[in-house]
């Protein structure tokens, strides 16, 4: 049974609290938008239209930040903390806010502001808290809650789903439902975003959902652009974001530094949106490409497992989208107009048949000449004797 642990670690919920100094010490402090260069990818769209689920502990959608951006949800687990216990949606609303999260106060010139602040969120709570009391049960109970959430998300109007999740434990290895719930959702149309892993120095082990095919699985780095250590370095590297000093908001209404490839995972979730948002026709495998290819700050040889393509850019991932031709999620059977087989066994057996026994008719034609000029000689010879005998008697007589 699947044993899924927030990628941003329990220690990294025990945040450093952010001062707020004067009114914009929260924005001022976050500098992953302007690493980002979200300003210029905001002239073409900020994410309206676009719904991203939020798999995780929950979303508080009464926050200041997220009033108004979020969805009518679903629980897949079904117990745990409840709105106003200090285990609840604490990592699923520091998510929801580095993707959609729109600010408040004067001008939204307050708390935090998502990489794409007009999209939705859609929450599906799959995980509870890591202080939650009925944690352990939850792993012991509700092993299929990651699958069944992926396929509700995708059943019900998401355009990306954010896995800002993993398990990437001793025994952690793929499992056929949740793999399957994945393509479910690839097929759908949804593009999965999922975090690398947070475990870069503890054993570098393969995480899961990052690592099924298809997904998006983002690194993290920090404000100079270098792989933070504990990011997980693996093949299935994507691209890199922001994963360290990392600005979040908190149901208590405070705001915290915070680090993991969860915040990594939530800024391209965000930067997905974006694209699906200007260009809502283009497959999750085209926006993949799409990250991959505008990528900055590329590791020489164009890609590694730690940083995969580089730094998200979704501003240059924007204007690349421009000059793509949607195709289809999955691709349709054309037909081959040219011959491609040849006519068979069953047809080369019946021109041999056809050829056979043109050769048996003419064979008995030449027989039954032959065997008429037989007879003919054979009457001849016969009627010969009889002619002379009766030339003989008839000079006798």
């Amino acid at each position: 049974m699947r044993r899924l642990a927030t990628a941003m670690t329990a220690a990294a919920l025990v945040l450093l609290p952010v001062v707020p100094a004067h009114a914009d010490a929260v924005r001022d402090a976050d500098w992953a938008l302007d690493a980002l260069h979200a300003q210029d990818a905001w002239q073409r769209t900020k994410g309206k239209g676009v719904t991203v689920a939020v798999l995780d502990t929950g979303v508080d959608g009464t926050h200041p930040d997220l009033s108004g951006q979020v969805l009518e949800g679903k629980d897949m687990v079904g117990f745990g903390a409840r709105r106003g216990d200090a285990a609840w949606a604490r990592h699923g609303t520091g998510m929801a806010g580095i993707i959609a999260g729109h600010g408040h106060g004067p001008g939204g010139s307050d708390g935090v502001l998502g990489i794409a602040p007009q999209a939705r969120i859609l929450p599906v709570r799959v995980i509870l808290e890591d202080k939650d009391p009925q944690r352990k049960k939850a792993r012991t109970t509700r092993g299929s809650a990651l699958a069944d959430g992926i396929r509700w998300a995708a059943d019900h109007g998401a355009d990306v789903i954010n896995l800002s999740l993993g398990d990437d434990s001793r025994t952690a290895h793929p499992e056929a439902q949740e793999d399957d719930a994945i393509q479910y959702a690839l097929r759908k149309g949804v593009v999965v975003v999922a975090s690398a892993g947070n475990g870069g120095e503890q054993g570098n082990r393969a995480s899961y959902p990052a690592a099924y095919p298809g997904v998006i699985a983002v690194a993290a780095v920090d404000r100079y652009g270098s792989r933070a250590a504990f990011s997980t370095r693996r093949w299935y590297a994507t691209v890199a974001a922001p994963g360290v000093d990392v600005v979040i908001a908190d149901p208590n209404r405070r705001y915290y530094e915070g680090w993991g490839t969860s915040t990594a995972s939530a800024y391209v979730s965000g930067t997905a949106a974006l694209v699906r948002s200007a260009y809502p026709r283009l497959s999750p495998a085209q926006v993949k490409r799409l990250l991959e290819d505008t990528a900055r700050s590329s590791p020489a040889g164009g890609r590694d497992d730690a940083v995969g393509h580089g730094l998200v850019d979704p501003a240059a991932a924007l204007k690349a989208a421009a000059k793509v031709k949607p195709e289809a999620v999955v691709p349709s059977a054309v037909p081959y107009t040219r011959k491609y087989f040849g006519a068979g066994p069953d047809a080369a057996k019946a021109a041999a048949a056809a050829d056979g026994d043109a050769l048996g008719d003419g064979i008995a034609v030449v027989f039954a000449v032959a065997g008429t000029g037989l007879v003919a000689a054979a009457a001849l010879l016969w009627l010969r004797p009889r002619l002379t005998n009766s030339r003989n008697g008839r000079r006798r007589g």
